[in-house]
C-alpha cells in the first residue's frame, strides 16, 4: 500500500510540479556551465548503491568534501536558492518512480559515510527505502547549520550531526506508518518554510524522545 501511495504520489507530482522543475532547469543551465542534474552516489535499500537525482548547484569539478555546509563557495547563487528552498531536491521523485526511493524514509548517505562512520544500529535504517524527507531531514533542517562547522564540515556532520539524526530516523521507524508519514510530510513543508513565515518549528518531541535509546549522549543531555 505505501509503495502504491508512494508511486501515485511521485508521478502527480511530478506533473503538478512541472513549471517549478522547468524554471529550476533553466536557473542551473544560466547560471553555471554543466549539466542541470547532479547524479549523487547513494547508499539505499540494503546498503545497495544508487544514483540519487538532484539539480545542481554546485560548480562543476569543485572537489572538496561530501558535506556541505552554510556558505559552501563551491555553491552558486542560484543553485544556494535551490538548496535554501529544496527545490534542488525535487528531481528524486524519478526515483521514487524507479523504486530506489520513497516519499519518507531515512534520507540516504554518501558511501563513504556509510563504509567510515555507520555502526550496527546505523545500519539498521538500511532496511527500509531512503525517502525523499524524514524526521531525520527535518531535524537536519533545523539545526544543521548550527552543527556543521564550515571549517571542517564532513568531521563535524559525522560528530555531531549523523548520530543525532540517524537515531531519530531509527527511533521514527518503530512507529512509522503511512498516517505519520503524511504527517512528517506536513512537518517537512513547515520545516522549509517557517523561516519565512516567521514559523517556530521543532521535530516531533516523540522522535527525540526516543532517540535516547540510540544516541544518548546527545538526547540524554538535553533532559
Amino acid at each position: 500500500m505505501k509503495r502504491a501511495a508512494d508511486m501515485l504520489l511521485a508521478a502527480t507530482l511530478l506533473v503538478l510540479l512541472s513549471p517549478v522543475l522547468a524554471f529550476a532547469a533553466v536557473g542551473v543551465r544560466l547560471s553555471s556551465k554543466g549539466p542541470i542534474f547532479f547524479r549523487a552516489r547513494r547508499v539505499g535499500l540494503g546498503g545497495v548503491p544508487f544514483e540519487m537525482l538532484k539539480f545542481r548547484t554546485m560548480h562543476v569539478h569543485s572537489g572538496g568534501p561530501v558535506i556541505t555546509s552554510h556558505g559552501d563557495s563551491r555553491v552558486f547563487s542560484f543553485g544556494a536558492f535551490l538548496r535554501k528552498s529544496k527545490i534542488d531536491e525535487l528531481p528524486q521523485f524519478y526515483n521514487v518512480l524507479k523504486s530506489d526511493m520513497a516519499i519518507v524514509g531515512p534520507r540516504p548517505e554518501d558511501p563513504k559515510i556509510v563504509t567510515e562512520h555507520y555502526t550496527d544500529w546505523m545500519m539498521e535504517t538500511l532496511d527500509v527505502r531512503p525517502g525523499i524527507t524524514s524526521p531525520g531531514a527535518v531535524y537536519y533542517y533545523l539545526l544543521g547549520d548550527h552543527l556543521v562547522d564550515p571549517a571542517d564540515p564532513e568531521r563535524s556532520y559525522v560528530e555531531r550531526l549523523l548520530p543525532a539524526k540517524l537515531a531519530v530516523e531509527r527511533a521514527y521507524l518503530e512507529r512509522a506508518t503511512i498516517f505519520t508519514d503524511i504527517k512528517v510530510v506536513g512537518l517537512t513543508a513547515l520545516a522549509v518554510l517557517g523561516p519565512t513565515l516567521g514559523l517556530h518549528v521543532k521535530p516531533d518531541p516523540r522522535d527525540l524522545a526516543a532517540a535516547e535509546r540510540w544516541a544518548p549522549a546527545t538526547f540524554g543531555a538535553q533532559e
